[in-house]
């Protein structure tokens, strides 16, 4: 399945925090707000994921890309992430696995679940806290992907979030009369 959120994950803490990309990640249920990440044992976010139960999933614009890559290339067993990639961490409101605060979009995650598939190991979270750049919402308080230029990664590449091609239901809605 492709293109996927390349999110940059955080966990830790402000003191002592990790960021790692993660591209298996997406939601899983609307009620309760349910997502999930799925992380190999031998990444060093892992056992600080297990233990603490929670992480953060911020979603990058196209800009960001090369501190997407950087953060995937890295391990935070031997490098601040953070300090090397130019990214800064702030407070979030929910959790106390940390925000990147350049990131438009972050939820604020407390694990439920963990289950191990093979080679990774799924986090399946609860979405108790949402950040949402304002700039980037539109009238109905939807976020405009357009707008915001969130990236995405397919078969070892990065992309910058295209147009708008059509809506839920566009394809089946009566058209309006005039009159």
């Amino acid at each position: 399945m492709a293109p996927v959120p390349p999110a940059l994950v955080t966990c830790g803490s402000l003191e002592k925090p990790n960021i790692l990309t993660i591209a298996w990640t997406g939601i899983v249920c609307t009620h309760p707000p349910m997502t999930y990440i799925s992380v190999r044992p031998g990444r060093y976010s892992y056992p600080i994921i297990e233990q603490t139960g929670e992480f953060v999933v911020n979603l990058p614009t196209s800009s960001m890309a090369k501190a997407v890559d950087l953060c995937g290339m890295k391990t935070g067993a031997k490098t601040d992430k953070a300090k090397l990639s130019g990214l800064h961490l702030i407070e979030s409101e929910t959790v106390a696995a940390p925000t990147i605060e350049e990131c438009p979009v972050s939820l604020e995650c407390r694990v439920t679940e963990q289950k191990a598939l093979g080679t990774h190991t799924m986090f399946l979270a609860e979405i108790t806290g949402v950040s949402v750049e304002e700039r980037y919402l539109d009238s109905k308080g939807k976020l405009n992907l357009q707008q915001a230029g969130l990236l995405a990664y397919a078969h070892g590449e990065y992309f910058a979030l295209g147009r708008k091609c059509g809506d839920f239901g566009f394809s089946v809605r009566k058209k309006k009369r005039s009159k």
